[in-house]
């Protein structure tokens, strides 16, 4: 009888039970021994990671290896405080847990003691600035920012050329409200002249 192969795992990378399987019958059982053996480290149920080694320690997966292998490489983007403060409107919120918007799951995640807020919300393929704009005028009470404050930031933005203006009314009415549609609407508007 031949001897199973052994794994080989790509140093940083997640991995979920399930993909153990092409090593054992009994993929849960085969994880417990390889978390013993320091081959994974458990991050969350059914969630592992192979450990990449820096000369300063064990580097943990990046945010977007546990999400990817958490959604199960399902679309997911990440949004809050870090791009809505890039944007340039005087916000500076932060957040202790990151907000990444997904299409399977909605809650607070934690993976490997990091905690991730994760929405179950549309959003684009390739989100763009403008789109960010949308997100930071549907998020303003989280950002701690009023919205007719935003709208002034946005007017001066599409004045100085920063967005495109075409793209920010398509966003608006893809992925905004009413509220937000008739703000950047009216932020379109007033900028032009």
């Amino acid at each position: 009888m031949a001897a199973a192969a052994q794994p080989n795992f790509e140093p940083g990378r997640v991995y979920r039970t399930r993909e153990l399987a092409q090593w054992s019958a009994n993929a849960p059982r085969l994880a417990q021994r390889l978390v013993r053996d320091g081959q994974l480290v458990q991050l969350a149920h059914g969630l592992f990671a192979a450990p990449r080694r820096s000369r300063f320690g064990e580097v943990p997966p990046t945010d977007e290896a546990l999400l990817r292998a958490f959604l199960d490489g399902e679309p997911f983007v990440f949004t809050g405080p870090e791009r809505w403060n890039a944007l340039g409107f005087g916000t500076t919120a932060v957040f202790a847990t990151p907000l990444v918007y997904n299409t399977k799951r909605s809650g607070r995640f934690t993976f490997g003691g990091r905690q991730f807020l994760l929405r179950r919300v549309a959003f684009p393929e390739r989100p763009s600035p403008e789109w960010f704009v949308v997100d930071l005028f549907e998020n303003a009470e989280r950002a701690g920012a009023a919205r007719e404050d935003l709208r002034g930031a946005l007017e001066a933005a599409l004045r100085a050329g920063r967005f495109d203006r075409a793209q920010l009314a398509s966003m608006s009415t893809r992925f905004g409200s009413r509220r937000t549609q008739a703000l950047v609407k009216t932020a379109l508007g007033a900028s032009a002249r």
